[in-house]
């Protein structure tokens, strides 16, 4: 990170989900966290473990940012209650909600598991739902803000690798975001939604089984018309330009950060991959 000076959040109280600390990179939504303090925002990162939530926090207080931590499930409406409601006392309100926090479970389908069908839905989508339903009155009565929602790639095409709850929760939080931004524009508030692509990120590992060697990841960057591998920093740069100015006019969005992989057809992603 560089010194912080007035950036294009400055001012603004942001709430960003999921946004811990871990080991072996960085994810998302610390990327997301780190960059919005840079740019002058207040930042609140709401995690369901707190001392990851405390590295994330340190990190940029020690780069001259401003930033709470909170320990919160955001699959619990009281969580999310009490999370908003701790956000808008000590930073005097609510301009922008990134709603970021997302997990997902492998499973064949002939051994559905209802338990954790429920479990990624909650998380994934009510999460987002809930996050943004006690976030609204804040918004309002500020005069508008953003919303930005982390979907996935997945949401849009299959990998047929058995993530049966996780695609339909990241769709479904497309659907959600453009119901969002339709109904609530008139309100200034715009909502967008960003679907990232084939990062490299501690989590895309985990859902790999840490099977993304080298070797793995030069066929994901093959796959790629820009030839470049993502990570988190990606998605973070396009989230500021959404919960900025900058995007005043552009709301309902879903975004691809994926290096043009989802516009690729089928038989040119092979011939890119193997050719």
């Amino acid at each position: 990170m560089t010194d912080r000076g007035p950036g294009r959040l400055s001012g603004k109280s942001v709430i960003v989900t999921g946004a811990g600390g871990v080991r072996g990179g960085i994810s998302i939504g610390k990327a997301i966290a780190l960059l919005f303090a840079q740019e002058g925002a207040r930042v609140a990162i709401v995690d369901r473990d707190l001392e990851k939530a405390e590295l994330t926090r340190l990190e940029i207080e020690e780069n001259g940012g401003e930033a709470i931590a909170i320990m919160g499930d955001v699959s619990a409406d009281d969580d999310c209650r009490a999370a908003t409601a701790r956000v808008a006392t000590a930073f005097g309100g609510i301009d922008v909600l990134v709603n970021n926090v997302g997990i997902s479970k492998r499973g064949a389908l002939e051994a559905f598991d209802e338990e954790a069908w429920s479990h990624v839905i909650n998380v994934n989508l009510k999460g987002a739902l809930l996050m943004f339903r006690h976030s609204l009155p804040h918004m309002m009565s500020a005069g508008g803000g953003a919303t930005v929602n982390i979907a996935s790639i997945v949401a849009l095409l299959s990998n047929g690798g058995g993530l049966f709850a996780y695609g339909p929760s990241k769709a479904a939080l497309l659907a959600l975001t453009r119901d969002i931004a339709v109904r609530y524009g008139k309100d200034g508030i715009r909502a967008n939604a960003i679907v990232p692509g084939f990062l490299y990120s501690p989590m895309v590992n985990q859902l790999a089984g840490g099977a993304l060697d080298e070797e793995v990841r030069e066929r994901r960057r093959k796959v790629s018309p820009l030839g470049i591998e993502g990570d988190g920093w990606d998605v973070a740069r396009a989230a500021l330009f959404l919960a900025s100015e900058d995007a005043r006019y552009i709301t309902g969005v879903c975004l691809p950060v994926d290096g043009g992989a989802s516009v690729v057809s089928p038989l040119t992603a092979v011939e890119m991959v193997t050719g």
